[in-house]
């Protein structure tokens, strides 16, 4: 809500949302923050994330389409149904009362987050010890992932097509790895150089294994490696190639803060946002437009592949849903897109007054300062940006308000600074009228960011605001 005390952020005022909440709502906040951050430590892949959804969504009532389909139920009004694509995309729809062609309501999220994955031939041993050769995955700054404890997350894929599921650094009594640097007393030449190239990626290699296995004259602790694999979790070297293997931050997500008030907690970016688009998905009871909670992979590089948002699974299930509806037709299909209204669920970067430098101070968001709405992304001159539509935005500003969600609107930095991208641009080649829309984040792309727990709660509120208005 735009009201006076959402003003004085404008002039630079302090600005607490939190003062605005009664007894009981302070403890939904603490509650569903609580919620939040076991969901983002137990769902550090995307395929965890995926399952995680699929268990939620059942338990709320949900059910496969293609099971749906089979039985040749025909859907109606209140049905909710789940579509997974590969393991690592996620498409819920709860059914409005209005015909499809009219269009959804729909929260699109990534479940994909920054990490440094396994190549297809990992394992070696130098100076006596063994490693784990990596290729990072996203946007990182590469020197902030060494030293830190290391977690594998993951497949391996047998060739009978036996799956299993890897997740070794999580628990107490668990190993963890770590990428590790040279030491200060011999890194003169290393502090010399660009913090783009202080660590190199082909430096970020993963320390696994320190003790040789008898009687092995060659590569005797790669070997011991391998045995502890084979052993204890039934892999080879050769498993390897059909393996997806990643290292993530080791440890869960805790609250952060003398009063608690922030959460501290690996890939909040942009699984803040699929959390919060997936509760208001789970706990809207009714909608008059379709609904639809879109959960997708490979954001953080450019939103490619089959599991990506540049697929085209969304509108192939979107096909068959609107089968099932009796809504048949490619120009049906093609109208329900370009009359969709979507929220592009994805985080925002917070007003961080240590680097103040880097942002405008009139129009950044604000850790406690609510829900944001990006109008634009992009890099500099807009490149590479979805631009909203200022009707859109109007309309959306009464819905918040009818609701009373406090929001706040910002840009991704200084214009000439940098800039970054979400799948609001790919979405809106439907034609329908998308707006970037979630929570501002400390040191994204860190190993560790750091979100509101008012921004949570806030944004929650907003996006079922928005599955019931729009």
């Amino acid at each position: 809500m735009a009201d006076k005390k959402t003003k004085k952020k404008n002039d630079e005022q302090e600005i607490h949302v939190w003062n605005t909440y009664t007894e009981a709502e302070k403890k939904k906040v603490y509650a569903l923050a609580d919620d939040y951050r076991g969901f983002i430590s137990d769902c550090k892949t995307e395929r965890e994330s995926a399952a995680e959804t699929v268990r939620m969504a059942k338990a709320a009532g949900y059910i496969e389409l293609s099971e749906a389909i089979r039985k040749r139920k025909k859907l109606k009004a209140g049905d909710k149904v789940y579509a997974v694509g590969m393991k690592k995309t996620v498409a819920l729809f709860q059914i409005g009362t209005r015909p499809i062609e009219d269009g959804l309501a729909i929260l699109g999220a990534h479940i994909d987050t920054c990490r440094l994955d396994l190549k297809q031939n990992p394992l070696y041993e130098d100076g006596g010890m063994a490693f784990l050769d990596t290729h990072y995955y996203g946007g990182i700054k590469k020197y902030q992932w060494v030293t830190i404890p290391l977690a594998l997350h993951g497949v391996v894929v047998k060739k009978d097509g036996k799956t299993l599921d890897i997740t070794i650094g999580e628990n107490e009594d668990d190993p963890v790895f770590c990428v590790t640097d040279l030491l200060i007393h011999l890194a003169q030449e290393q502090m010399e150089k660009r913090a783009t190239k202080v660590v190199e990626g082909e430096k970020l290699d993963i320390l696994v294994g320190n003790l040789p296995l008898p009687d092995e004259e060659k590569n005797a602790v790669k070997a011991g490696v391998l045995a502890i694999l084979s052993a204890k979790y039934n892999i080879t070297k050769e498993d390897f190639i059909s393996a997806e293997l990643t290292l993530v931050p080791a440890g869960r997500a805790r609250a952060m803060g003398f009063d608690r008030s922030m959460t501290l907690g690996y890939g909040q970016d942009d699984r803040v946002c699929a959390f919060t688009s997936l509760r208001a998905m789970l706990e809207t009871k009714k909608t008059t437009r379709t609904a639809c909670c879109l959960l997708v992979d490979k954001e953080e590089i450019g939103s490619v592949g089959a599991t990506g948002m540049q697929s085209r699974f969304f509108e192939n299930t979107l096909a068959e849903l609107m089968e099932a509806m009796g809504e048949k037709g490619d120009l049906r299909l093609r109208r329900a897109l370009a009359n969709s209204k979507m929220l592009s669920s994805d985080v925002s970067s917070g007003f961080d007054p240590l680097y103040a430098s880097a942002f405008d101070k009139k129009n950044v968001a604000y850790l406690g300062g609510g829900m944001v709405f990006n109008k634009f992304t992009g890099s500099r001159g807009k490149s590479g940006s979805n631009d909203a539509n200022a009707e859109y935005i109007a309309e959306l500003r009464a819905m918040m308000d009818k609701h009373k969600v406090r929001f706040q609107t910002a840009e991704l930095g200084k214009v000439d600074l940098g800039g970054g991208g979400t799948i609001a641009y790919i979405m809106s080649l439907y034609g329908m009228q998308v707006i970037d829309c979630g929570v501002p984040v400390l040191s994204m792309h860190a190993p560790w960011e750091v979100t509101s727990i008012v921004d949570l709660y806030e944004v929650t509120k907003g996006y079922k605001a928005f599955l019931v208005e729009a």
